[in-house]
């Protein structure tokens, strides 16, 4: 028996499935295509990224003093990124295989490819980088923590829950008791990964 939440869930990702297909326009009209996981630029769109570069110098000439003085603030976060990440990375490949979890591949949600732009100078080039990967680990480390929570608790919160993961809606009602050892029962052969959690 389908509920209305999952009626909800099927919309969304019908919605989702929609915003690739407009993505996949943007592309096109920004003269790129993505061709086995390489992007591929049109020589005219090159030329065009190339004429709004900003060279390094006048980037480093023009710049706020105030955010140059703040970058080495910035720039310490490599650290704690670094530590949570390896941290992560070893609890996955102790804990996951016991509690027969997917593992979550970590290339997935690590994306490096704004260094293929024409328009980004050397040092925006390293700023992305490391956005991308303070990003990219945040996103990996939520991803294993939600399949954690999958697992060992899947009760949804009495109060709102901003940003919910994807697996937080198949979790089991504030207070339904039965519904959550219901889910607790359907993990003994490990963690199903499906929307559901």
């Amino acid at each position: 028996m389908t509920t209305q939440l999952d009626d909800l869930m099927q919309k969304l990702r019908s919605v989702e499935a929609e915003i690739e297909v407009e993505l996949a326009k943007r592309r096109e009209g920004l003269r790129y295509r993505l061709e086995n996981q390489k992007i591929v630029f049109e020589q005219e769109a090159l030329r065009l990224q190339r004429q709004v570069k900003v060279a390094l110098a006048r980037y480093i000439r023009d710049a706020n003093p105030k955010i140059a003085l703040s970058a080495p603030v910035i720039y310490s976060l490599i650290v704690p990124f670094v530590l949570v990440d390896l941290w992560v990375m070893a609890y996955q490949a102790i804990c996951f295989p016991i509690y027969k979890i997917p593992k979550v591949r970590r290339r997935d949600y690590l994306v490096f490819d704004r260094h293929h732009l024409a328009y980004l100078n050397l040092l925006e080039k390293i700023n992305c980088g490391y956005c991308s990967y303070g990003n990219g680990v945040i996103a990996f480390v939520r991803e294993v923590a939600s399949r954690t929570e999958v697992y060992w608790c899947p009760i949804k919160h009495a109060r709102r829950v901003l940003g919910p993961h994807p697996h937080y809606q198949g979790f089991a009602d504030f207070g339904d008791a039965e519904g959550f050892r219901e889910k607790i029962n359907q993990m003994k052969d490990g963690v199903k990964i499906d929307g559901a959690g």
